[in-house]
């Protein structure tokens, strides 16, 4: 496998997969970059279905391995939301510190032993002969009180990290990837394309 196509023109996520895939000798070639124009609908129940849901959306469509994931973040105190809904959760052009700030905001008055939380993802390779890999990781942490660092995207400048004494967002890419849920699921997923050959 020479290249794979990442199903996200996301710029964080696709700079976090090229890092990771660089030691394989993957080019990683995000959607953006592709023919692909279509639509997705994830209508799955879970992060996993998502992501199948995307990576073979994608790959009936040009023919060639493409790797997807669908992450997000659980909160514990709010029965697991934003959860799947993660992107979508306000509305997809909510700016995150819009939605940083709300989630602060609900649990504003809730005690450190109750702010539990962890992003979840999940990520699937899909052939373009039918066979899909799939792994799921999780990072956990819980959520701080206020916004804080620029290194990260999405929720982690609110997702607290206990061991480091920081947000996910002040942390490294290095050590993100060390410990990220993405980074995670990814490696095992590195494991599984080594088996392919």
């Amino acid at each position: 496998m020479k290249e794979i196509v990442l199903a996200s023109s996301n710029k964080g996520k696709v700079r976090e997969v090229e890092m990771m895939m660089m030691d394989m000798g993957i080019k990683v070639i995000p959607l953006s970059e592709t023919t692909f124009t279509e639509e997705i609908e994830e209508n799955g129940a879970t992060f996993e279905e998502n992501a199948v849901i995307k990576a073979k959306a994608v790959a009936d469509v040009l023919g060639v391995p493409v790797l997807a994931d669908d992450s997000g973040l659980e909160i514990d105190f709010l029965d697991k939301a934003p959860g799947i809904y993660s992107a979508r959760y306000l509305g997809h052009d909510t700016p995150y510190s819009v939605k940083n700030q709300m989630i602060l905001e609900k649990l504003q008055d809730v005690p450190k032993e109750q702010r539990t939380a962890r992003f979840v993802c999940s990520m699937a390779l899909a052939m373009p002969y039918g066979a899909v890999l799939t792994t799921t990781a999780t990072m956990e942490g819980e959520i701080g009180y206020e916004i804080k660092g620029e290194n990260g995207f999405g929720y982690d400048p609110i997702f607290f990290l206990p061991e480091f004494g920081m947000s996910s967002a002040e942390i490294s890419p290095e050590q993100k990837n060390e410990i990220s849920h993405r980074g995670k699921a990814l490696r095992q997923m590195k494991e599984e394309i080594a088996k392919l050959k």
